[in-house]
């Protein structure tokens, strides 16, 4: 999973020793959150998260967007706006040929043995124009199936966006929220 600040010119690659889960992705943006976004953006109370239309992150998975609310909203007081690439177009998102090309370049070559010479290949990657890559082991189990109730996910508040609703939407915290 990895999240590409635009803005910054920095990369996060989160490497998860489980599956890739909606749960497991929510963990790494909110880790992402805690460690570099937060202070990057002391006065964010909102961000923007463009991502793929499949796996644990897509479009549709519900869970995708309970664990938005339940690691993003509710616990850092943000809103959170998605908007989904149509499916086979994600290689127009940044992530891809602004960060991974560039972890691919950097460990061409080298066989991925361990998680550690993984986790090196991707913290030495960095370029001319200034990109800089952390890397973050994430040892939690993210069982697969978890899903959420109808009654869950009635509590939601999904704005869904007047152009493609389905792959653009907004989730607030509650107005109670930290």
């Amino acid at each position: 999973m990895g999240i590409f600040d635009e803005t910054a010119n920095r990369g996060h690659i989160f490497v998860g020793t489980s599956h890739d889960t909606p749960a497991f992705a929510a963990d790494c943006i909110s880790r992402w959150w805690k460690v570099e976004g937060r202070s990057r953006y002391p006065r964010a109370g909102q961000m923007l998260i463009l991502a793929d239309s499949g796996g644990s992150n897509g479009s549709r998975p519900r869970a995708w967007k309970y664990n938005l609310m339940t690691k993003l909203c509710v616990p850092h007081g943000l809103t959170i706006t998605t908007c989904h690439y149509p499916p086979g177009a994600s290689k127009w998102n940044p992530i891809e040929h602004r960060l991974f090309s560039q972890v691919s370049k950097n460990w061409a070559g080298e066989p991925l043995a361990t998680l550690e010479t993984m986790l090196n290949s991707i913290r030495t990657t960095k370029t001319e124009t200034g990109l800089r890559v952390r890397a973050t082991l994430m040892k939690g189990d993210y069982p697969k199936g978890i899903k959420p109730t109808a009654t869950e996910m009635a509590t939601l508040p999904i704005r869904p966006h007047d152009i493609l609703p389905e792959w653009n939407y907004t989730i607030a915290p509650p107005e109670n929220g930290k």
